[in-house]
């Protein structure tokens, strides 16, 4: 059933927003091989020189894969799973994707609020070797913050909507 209103578009924008989170992830997973295959090459034979940008590069790609793979899995609900009633359904799953979905929210809120803190301490700061902005390394945890309120937000209100009215939204 297509929602209307504030609603719907919420869940649009928030729609498009996880299809770009994961084709940012497939395209930094496919980044992410460049550097750890010239780090393999140089370290391995004398076929290219020892590059040192290459182990920085790929700590950085490392990070931002992970962050995106933790909100993607967040959005399509295999995160945080972990499913000791498997059987449960309707309102007793909802109240307890409800107990989850609290510490979902205070997780997200943790990351975002110090996140921010952390992306500010990074702001006017490089990294060592290849001077790029530390910013960039930094940024991923208030992103990942934003990201898990919103779609933990999403699934909050479906559980609530499901509470309530004892079917899924």
């Amino acid at each position: 059933m297509p929602q209307t209103g504030l609603r719907g578009l919420v869940r649009r924008a928030s729609d498009y927003y996880a299809r770009l989170l994961s084709a940012l992830l497939a395209i930094f997973v496919l980044i992410l091989v460049f550097p750890v295959t010239l780090q393999v090459v140089s370290r391995q034979t004398s076929l290219l020189p020892h590059y040192i940008w290459t182990e920085e590069m790929a700590r950085f790609m490392l990070v931002w894969t992970v962050m995106l793979g933790a909100i993607v899995g967040q959005k399509e609900g295999i995160h945080f799973i972990v499913d000791l009633w498997p059987r449960l359904t309707g309102r007793f799953r909802a109240f307890m994707d409800l107990v989850s979905g609290v510490f979902v929210l205070l997780f997200g809120a943790v990351f975002l609020w110090f996140g921010i803190e952390f992306v500010d301490f990074a702001w006017f700061r490089i990294s060592e070797l290849a001077e790029l902005p530390l910013w960039l390394i930094h940024l991923p945890w208030p992103l990942l913050g934003f990201s898990w309120l919103l779609f933990g937000g999403e699934k909050f209100a479906d559980d609530i909507h499901t509470l309530i009215h004892g079917e899924r939204a």
